[in-house]
């Protein structure tokens, strides 16, 4: 059995994927009252992907961590990025919203034999660099805490001192990071985000990032140059889009060397919602939290999402920060917005799970999501190595 603790566990995503990738979670917390009535209601409709879980509604860096007694394999978590969003006020180490501190506390704390955190693109800004090499340097070496009144600056110089001594005594990890389009992993929807995953360094761990598994090529490949994708979704000639001029050279080149061949195509919004009905027209639908919301517009800006092609990242917030991003364009070219359940597809979360809350309490949850598939597949790889560790481990004592 491995286990796992999930910090800042929002409506569960990134904690429902690593359950999918056989952990057991021992803590699951997240402070945000409606995130934990979605977690709770489904628990209690006996939800297979949650019922279990050990859920704790407050504060992480309250939470205590000796109280659970027990060896974990995993921690993983998002740590609220308001400090780091485009979207947000871009303080970074200035925001009290920052929660890095508190993650690394709890690496501190747990010493977990490894660790998975997820954070928005803009964490890796030129203006965010240092912050971002002194959040790494600290999970390198999370039992070098800082000490009173010693500047976050300060700590990066001691840090970089331990680091470049060659010494790695004590708790330390071996910590890889790696901005990931979470459409190259098959999900349907263009999410670049940061990944931070760190081993302990007594496991002797080698581990890169999982490789992609979907293209853009072969995408334009399955569109332009097969047509299978059309064919597939029975979109007849005449009402199929036309190819975009800024693809014309791409496709090009794919029908001269067919490079798309080795990977799957990326997953569109199409291929997502094929058998979603259309909430419009549809007064009583089968399918939970699947409502037409009223009220979407285009503005400068602010387009929505094309239904063949991957769709554009779902945010959080009142509509979408900085607003209109979470909507359909048809191919009429009329916008409506996603239905929850919609949305919930998009980020890959599997359709009986339901959210609790009103439409724009349901989206925030939904954008600030890992996409459940994604988590599902770098936990099962970091799963992967610690189980070899362990075996390597009975057969030397055997």
């Amino acid at each position: 059995m491995v286990r796992s603790v999930e910090l800042f566990a929002g409506a569960g995503g990134l904690a429902m994927g690593a359950t999918l990738a056989g952990f057991e979670h021992s803590a699951v917390i997240e402070w945000d009252r409606w995130a934990c009535d979605t977690i709770r209601e489904n628990a209690k409709r006996d939800f297979p992907l949650v019922r279990d879980w050990r859920l704790y509604e407050e504060d992480v860096r309250q939470f205590n961590f000796t109280a659970l007694n027990e060896d974990i394999d995993l921690l993983t978590g998002g740590p609220p990025c308001q400090p780091f969003s485009l979207g947000g006020k871009h303080k970074a180490f200035s925001d009290k919203r920052d929660m890095f501190p508190a993650m690394i506390e709890a690496v501190h704390k747990l010493r977990p034999r490894s660790f998975l955190i997820e954070n928005v693109k803009g964490l890796t800004r030129a203006s965010f660099t240092t912050y971002l090499q002194y959040i790494l340097l600290h999970l390198t070496f999370p039992d070098l805490s800082r000490k009173k009144n010693e500047t976050w600056s300060e700590h990066l110089a001691r840090l970089e001192r331990e680091k470049t001594s060659g010494a790695m005594k004590g708790l330390t990890y071996d910590v890889v990071c790696r901005v990931l389009n979470s459409a190259d992993y098959g999900i349907p929807q263009r999410r670049e985000r940061v990944f931070i995953v760190g081993f302990r360094h007594d496991q002797g761990v080698s581990w890169s990032f999982p490789e992609a598994t979907h293209s853009i090529d072969a995408l334009l490949a399955d569109q332009w140059v097969t047509k299978e994708y059309w064919e597939r979704h029975e979109v007849p000639k005449k009402s199929r889009p036309v190819l975009p001029k800024q693809y014309v050279t791409k496709i090009e080149k794919i029908r001269r060397e067919s490079s798309a061949e080795k990977l799957k195509p990326w997953r569109t919004v199409r291929d997502a919602l094929r058998d979603l009905p259309d909430p419009a027209k549809t007064r009583r639908s089968p399918y939970t939290n699947h409502v037409y919301q009223a009220g979407a517009r285009v503005y400068t800006g602010h387009t929505g999402s094309v239904l063949d092609l991957p769709a554009k990242t779902l945010k959080a917030g009142d509509h979408g920060v900085p607003g209109g991003e979470n909507m359909m364009v048809k191919p009429s070219g009329d916008v409506r917005y996603f239905t929850v359940r919609e949305s919930a597809r998009l980020q890959t979360f599997p359709d009986g799970y339901l959210f609790h809350g009103s439409w724009t309490e349901t989206m925030r949850q939904l954008g600030n999501a890992v996409p459940v598939a994604l988590a599902r597949i770098f936990a099962a790889s970091i799963a992967e190595k610690l189980i070899e560790v362990d075996l390597t481990n009975l057969e030397k004592r055997q």
